[in-house]
């Protein structure tokens, strides 16, 4: 059975690619910490329930994942969605509305690109150099879930943090949620691990020199120690054409 858990708030709603996995035990710490800072972090709301996390990436374009964007298979309405942005709790954030028509799903990867109406928000910087390095420190940031069992209960208002080390694809901890020269990277937890309603948030670098660097886009975990995530140097030439337009 895989051990991929697609980290939706609504896990019924949206179908999943695999078997689940079995729920993580209750001494799996979730929530990790609150965070201070995330100028670029946007929470995803459908018909007004929060669903998913996102990230500015420029005035006019927010990237997530693309499961967060279907529903028993079916694309979600632009209508349904809001985006609330500019604002670590999002009760205060500001409301913001897809382009219709505007998004732009990858190929390869987990990834969706969103144009909105310019936002008030200090876009994240995207990656300048090659892929995740083994061993790295990167910080996973969402307002997903802060418990286990019953997701949907627990959505954080306020914006959280877990602190993660860049695993070799090869390492058989990421079975399932990254290959050799994938799309994806995984994680193990070092504080924390995200869950459902974390789906589609920023994995950023905390290397000296890097503050606000865009590595990665959360897309799945085991809710006990393994989180996988989108590669973003991978895609950097569909983003850039893409928001070019």
């Amino acid at each position: 059975m895989s051990r991929r858990l697609r980290a939706f708030a609504v896990l019924s709603s949206i179908p999943l690619l695999g078997a689940l996995a079995a729920t993580a035990p209750a001494a799996a710490v979730i929530g990790g910490s609150v965070s201070t800072h995330g100028p670029w972090a946007v929470r995803m709301l459908v018909d007004g329930k929060p669903e998913c996390t996102g990230t500015a990436i420029s005035k006019e374009w927010i990237i997530s994942a693309s499961h967060c964007f279907f529903e028993h298979a079916e694309p979600i309405a632009d209508s349904r969605i809001e985006f609330r942005v500019g604002s670590l709790d999002q009760r205060t954030g500001k409301p913001v509305h897809p382009v219709k028509n505007s998004r732009n799903g990858s190929n390869v990867a987990d990834l969706m690109l969103i144009k909105v109406p310019s936002m008030p928000v200090s876009p994240a910087k995207l990656p300048a150099s090659g892929p995740v390095e083994p061993g790295q420190a990167v910080r996973q940031l969402g307002w997903g879930a802060t418990c286990t069992g019953d997701e949907n209960s627990c959505q954080s208002d306020v914006l959280r943090q877990s602190e993660l080390r860049v695993l070799p694809a090869t390492d058989k901890r990421c079975q399932g949620f990254a290959i050799p020269n994938g799309p994806d990277f995984c994680s193990v937890s070092v504080s924390g691990v995200p869950a459902g309603g974390d789906s589609g948030g920023p994995v950023m670098s905390t290397g000296p020199g890097r503050a606000d660097t865009l590595l990665g886009v959360f897309n799945s975990s085991d809710r006990a120690s393994i989180a996988g995530t989108g590669d973003v140097s991978r895609q950097l030439n569909w983003i850039r054409d893409t928001i070019r337009h």
